[in-house]
């Protein structure tokens, strides 16, 4: 059992050396947050943790009441509502990570460039394949468009809006020497313009259960395993996973349950539908929403979509996309869309338009927010 201490420090020389140190064990465990959460939000997770110290730009201030652990790294998986729940991760499980990604995407000798939050496994895995690697990472203090682009010749994590910018702002993707796409479904239209600018991409697929991405475009790392319940979500094995959440009895059995849902294509790889808690019950049918939004991310109008679930008095529930279009788009175009290919139900009764998706720190669609408001620009059936 060693020491735990929060690091509320920006992405760079310090973090990277505390980082070190927890997965070789000459240091306590590390518990990365960023330097920007609001005080309450950051109150909040140190109670959650339980530290012996935080560790800022100031120093090192030791803390009452903080709980030892067998972990390297705790990563916390939400926190901006409710109470967080906080992932403990062996070093074990980050370098079997990491090793099996550096052996599928190739190109050891590049170095990781580091523009994702370090508060987020996404963020502190990229940094964990760069000491793997042992190369020197590139780090900047969080996703500048202009910085990333001049970057060049790097392996970079990016979720589907950072990717976007930089296919908007003509970036030289065949530059980079790999793109590693996670924290929210692709849509299809943006990895053919992406990959037709000669992008090397890796859609990939985990959490902070699984030490970051363990399922490259379908096909698990090295070591992992994937199997599906009889409800349909998927199962997940393999020496990437947590030892536990913290407080918590220590997880137990072969097997992480995931809360997404699968399926296997015709070719073994695994396709994940959508998440369980967005299955939407209208008029007494169930649509799975990512389902419904991998759909019409393939219309040639649609730059980027969420499906959700709002309230309805006669539905329970009506499908709605929320859609960023490139060209004029109609809730009748968007309907006969997933018609086409979906049972009836799942075709969306409310269509709204928006210029840009709200997003979380850690650069997913905020479904919430998205299920609670809508905007004018917002035609309904």
């Amino acid at each position: 059992m060693r020491s735990v201490h929060a690091a509320v420090l920006p992405p760079g020389p310090r973090l990277l050396e505390a980082l070190s140190a927890a997965l070789d064990g000459t240091g306590p465990a590390l518990f990365p947050l960023s330097p920007g959460l609001p005080d309450t939000a950051l109150k909040r997770l140190l109670e959650a943790a339980r530290p012996d110290a935080l560790l800022d730009e100031h120093g090192l201030h030791p803390l009452p009441g903080g709980l030892p652990t067998e972990a390297a790294v705790l990563i916390a998986t939400s926190g901006s509502t409710g109470t967080p729940k906080i992932v403990e991760l062996p070093a074990a499980a980050l370098v079997a990570s990491a090793r099996a990604t550096l052996e599928r995407v190739g190109h050891p000798d590049a170095p990781w460039l580091c523009c994702l939050p370090t508060g987020h496994i996404a963020g502190i895995q990229v940094l964990v394949r760069a000491l793997t690697a042992g190369t020197e990472p590139v780090i900047h203090p969080g996703f500048e468009l202009q910085a990333a682009a001049r970057a060049g010749g790097v392996h970079v994590s990016l979720v589907p809006t950072q990717l976007g910018r930089l296919l908007d702002a003509g970036a030289d993707l065949a530059g980079y020497a790999s793109i590693l796409l996670g924290g929210a479904a692709a849509p299809t239209a943006l990895l053919e313009r992406a990959r037709a600018r000669g992008a090397r991409i890796f859609t990939t697929y985990g959490m902070s259960e699984t030490s970051g991405g363990c399922v490259y475009d379908g096909l698990p790392l090295e070591g992992v395993r994937v199997s599906l319940g009889g409800d349909g979500r998927i199962r997940l094995a393999g020496p990437v996973l947590f030892s536990g959440y913290r407080h918590e009895p220590a997880r137990t059995g072969e097997w992480f349950v995931t809360n997404d849902l699968g399926a296997f294509d015709e070719r073994g790889l695994l396709r994940v539908r959508g998440r369980a808690d967005d299955v939407i019950n209208t008029g007494g049918e169930k649509v799975v929403a990512g389902e419904v939004a991998e759909l019409i991310s393939r219309h040639p109008a649609v730059r980027d979509v969420v499906v959700v679930g709002r309230d309805d008095p006669e539905w329970g529930q009506r499908v709605t996309a929320v859609v960023v279009a490139d060209a004029p788009l109609s809730l009748r175009e968007v309907r006969e869309w997933v018609r086409a290919e979906l049972p009836a139900p799942a075709a969306p009764r409310e269509l709204e338009l928006r210029e840009a998706l709200p997003l979380l720190p850690s650069g997913k669609p905020d479904r919430e927010r998205l299920r609670m408001s809508s905007r004018p620009g917002t035609f309904t059936k």
